[in-house]
């Protein structure tokens, strides 16, 4: 039987975030995972899907562009909030308009700084080194039509040493999103 709230992920690669959010909510009473969607056929989320056993389904830029296509697959698996973790396209107009706050992306910086088209992955991290942050951290936040502008609805942070390498950054900031971005679209969605 269904749960009442059934996420749809958003994901273009390796996917430890959608993991991470699949094994948080595998038990949980009130929330599922119900699809996984990427852009990306070759992506490693995938293969995570599969090993959860939830639905995955791949798109391409003419069909993520036609609300049809990508509406009727959430709606047959009676999804009731987006969750992106790691997609890295804007999200068009109408599906902002169909889920209106029910989606939530996390960034790896602390927004607005290091945000905007362009900045993902480890173009965060150089960038945060480049600038010699002291801090950085993630920001969760609502969706809208542009790039990381959506309400903040959490953010958390970490220290960056002078000696931390870009890898070093992006490895505390994955320890961030791995155990916040769960808690948080729990808290999220049952508010």
């Amino acid at each position: 039987m269904s749960k009442p709230f059934r996420i749809a992920i958003f994901a273009s690669g390796n996917g430890t975030n959608a993991e991470a959010i699949m094994n948080y909510f595998q038990s949980h009473s009130l929330i599922e995972v119900g699809l996984i969607l990427s852009n990306n056929k070759e992506a490693k989320v995938l293969e995570r899907a599969d090993r959860f056993n939830v639905s995955s389904l791949t798109f391409d830029k003419t069909e993520f562009r036609d609300p049809a296509t990508i509406l009727t697959s959430l709606e047959q698996q009676s999804i009731t909030h987006i969750v992106l973790a790691g997609f890295m396209w804007l999200v068009p107009r109408y599906l902002v308009n169909a889920y209106p706050d029910k989606i939530v992306n996390i960034h790896p910086a602390l927004l607005p700084k290091f945000g905007g088209k362009g900045m993902y992955g480890m173009h965060v991290h150089q960038a945060v080194k480049n600038a010699s942050e002291l801090v950085t951290g993630i920001t969760i936040h609502l969706v809208n039509e542009h790039y990381d502008e959506g309400a903040i609805v959490l953010q958390k942070t970490c220290s960056v040493a002078s000696s931390d390498s870009v890898e070093d950054i992006a490895d505390k900031v994955h320890t961030l999103e791995h155990h916040w971005y769960p808690i948080t679209i729990e808290n999220w969605i049952t508010k």
